[in-house]
């Protein structure tokens, strides 16, 4: 397993090498500039800035300094806050994105992996229709349609929770709930036919009809033999899901108003604040890696026949 693990981080070095020069020349490619402002800088001053922050160096060049940078962990200073540091303003909005994510993904893993073994043990029977047309209905609604919806009624109409913001900077069940909820619905719905795909196919296999030819209990079928088996292809699902969700949805956070690194990343592409925009990048490609490769190892638990030889 070791030696597997190895071979995993020298392939991601060259994915994030390729990520970050596609992320690096898409930026600059963009129209404007972030000096750009409704009254035009004199050239002189215009000029000391870009040599400022080595902005006047041919492209090739900026790229090559920005690489050998960031290997050190140093991803520059923010281009529109003054005096704040990339690293500063990830490692600010970083736990209100961590803890929104994680609480979706918990959220959506136990409600989406119960709905999907209930229609799985149901096939064909209404509560299978119900759980399955719900689930559909939250899959073709997106977060930005379903967020403004839960604010304005649970926020606005109804006043039982804040519409938006924090409260001082202090994450609270109030403040969360809606966010929290409205991040993890689309994945409720994609883990409750996840899971329901593969339980009914495990419950069809021959194993499990020879258990129940012993005459086990059926709950004992589905908790000691079917369970397993049915949550593989979730464990390799929740990795790439759990790197999205914890790097905070920037439709959720600009909905709800969250400083986490999504809102962050949005104000930073409309500004052209390029180095903020390719923190986060990097932040967001390393967490996908990192994560595969804990749900590849978690598959390799859950299921002996796998081998990392």
């Amino acid at each position: 397993m070791f030696s597997y693990i190895i071979k995993r981080l020298f392939v991601a070095v060259p994915t994030m090498l390729v990520i970050i020069t596609l992320a690096f020349f898409m930026m600059r490619a963009a129209p404007g500039s972030p000096f750009d402002t409704e009254r035009k800088l004199p050239p002189e001053i215009e000029k000391n800035i870009l040599a400022y922050y080595g902005m006047d160096k041919p492209l090739i060049a900026q790229y090559g300094d920005y690489l050998a940078k960031a290997a050190t962990g140093d991803f520059g200073p923010s281009l529109k806050y003054k005096d704040k540091s990339v690293a500063e303003i990830i490692s600010e909005g970083f736990p209100v994105s961590l803890v929104v994510g994680l609480s979706s993904l918990t959220l959506a893993a136990l409600v989406g992996t119960a709905l999907g073994i209930l229609a799985a043990l149901n096939q064909n029977r209404m509560r299978d229709y119900m759980v399955m047309g719900v689930a559909m209905a939250g899959i073709c609604i997106p977060p930005f349609v379903m967020g403004p919806i839960l604010s304005l009624v649970f926020g606005v109409q109804l006043g039982w929770l804040p519409a938006g913001g924090l409260d001082l900077g202090k994450l609270t069940f109030e403040n969360l709930l809606l966010p929290v909820v409205t991040l993890a619905l689309p994945q409720i719905a994609i883990i409750s036919r996840l899971v329901r795909a593969s339980t009914v196919e495990v419950l069809r296999s021959n194993y499990i009809r020879t258990a129940y030819a012993k005459g086990l209990p059926g709950g004992e079928v589905i908790r000691k033999h079917a369970l397993r088996a049915s949550l593989l292809p979730l464990v390799s699902y929740l990795g790439p899901a759990c790197a999205g969700l914890i790097t905070g949805s920037v439709v959720i956070e600009q909905v709800f108003q969250l400083p986490g690194i999504g809102r962050q990343f949005v104000i930073g592409a409309l500004q052209r604040d390029y180095t903020v925009v390719m923190g986060v990048v990097i932040l967001y490609a390393a967490l996908i890696i990192l994560l595969n490769l804990v749900a590849d190892l978690l598959y390799g638990i859950l299921d002996p026949k796998v081998t990392y030889e």
